[in-house]
Formats: C-alpha cells, sequence, structure tokens
C-alpha cells in the first residue's frame, strides 16, 4: 500500500514556509504522493451540496504543485481535481506540461467534470455540457500531447488546426 497526503492546499491553508517543511517532511517518512484539489469559486452563502465555507482558503492547485515540487525530489504530485470544464484546454495542457517536466516526470492529473452549478456557471460552462467539454478537453490536450506536429484537432466545444505545444509531458503518454 502506498500513502499519499491530501488537503493541504485547502482550509487551512499555510504559508511557503510551513507548506515547504511539511512538503519535505511528507517525502522524508516515505509517503508517494501530495495531493490537492480545486474548487475557483464557491456559492456565497454556501448550499448544501458545497464543501466549503465562502470564506475557506483554496490555493490554485497547479501553482500549489508548482512550489511542492521545487522544494521535493520524488514525491508524486496530484491533482484530485481539477474541473477540467471550467479551465481553457489549450492552456492547462501547457501548465500540466510544463509542472510535468519541471518536476522530472512527478504530475498526476487527476480531472472531474464538477458538481457546484453556481461554480460552472460564475466559469461561463453550462451544467448540462460539462461532460461532453470534459470529454472533448481531454481529447484536445491529449491530442497536443501525443500527435506530431502540427496538430489538428476539432470537436463540439474545441477546435484547432497547425499548432504545436511544447513542451511536451516527460511522463509518454
Amino acid at each position: 500500500m502506498e500513502l499519499g497526503v491530501y488537503g493541504l492546499s485547502a482550509k487551512a491553508v499555510v504559508g511557503p514556509g510551513e507548506t515547504a517543511r511539511l512538503a519535505k517532511l511528507a517525502e522524508d517518512l516515505g509517503y508517494g504522493s501530495w495531493w490537492v484539489g480545486e474548487h475557483i469559486v464557491v456559492p456565497n452563502p454556501r448550499t448544501p451540496e458545497t464543501p466549503m465555507d465562502p470564506t475557506d482558503a483554496i490555493l490554485d492547485p497547479l501553482v500549489h504543485l508548482t512550489y511542492v515540487a521545487a522544494v521535493t525530489e520524488r514525491i508524486e504530485l496530484g491533482t484530485g481535481i481539477v474541473i477540467l470544464p471550467q479551465r481553457n484546454p489549450l492552456l492547462l495542457a501547457k501548465q500540466a506540461a510544463s509542472l510535468d517536466v519541471l518536476s522530472g516526470g512527478r504530475l498526476l492529473l487527476g480531472v472531474g467534470a464538477g458538481y457546484l452549478e453556481p461554480e460552472l456557471a460564475a466559469m461561463g460552462v453550462p451544467m448540462s455540457e460539462r461532460g461532453t467539454r470534459t470529454d472533448d478537453y481531454l481529447d484536445a490536450m491529449t491530442a497536443l500531447w501525443t500527435q506530431p506536429g502540427p496538430v489538428r484537432y476539432e470537436g463540439p466545444h474545441v477546435a484547432f488546426a497547425d499548432l504545436d505545444a511544447y513542451p511536451r509531458p516527460a511522463q509518454a503518454g
């Protein structure tokens, strides 16, 4: 069994010094992974399905993991999860590939479709499109990461032609 650490980017957010200390400690103790979640915004006032109070802090997962990558050497860095339909897939593909390269191939990119309608609506995503956007964005990102250039992709929510994006992730596939 491999153990990981989750949640140190939310609610009781710690500063840079404490984050570095805890990340190094987790790695020294043999934890295999460091996981973070995502909510860009949450409803205020809180609704029953909301996991957090409106004033709970939560750091951006890729920014947080980049910091953790810089102060560790071995621990894997996981998003559990990035809410994919809220993100631009080309930008996320670049950010994820960059983090994977800079961390030496340690990124575990977990994605989800989201479930908080107020959050999705605030990001311009109709609740009814979250599933198709998630599938489409995954396909577009995979095309950028794996196809020889120039890359072409056409889906229901994103389309592009004659593009390329380097670096590719350090992890093949």
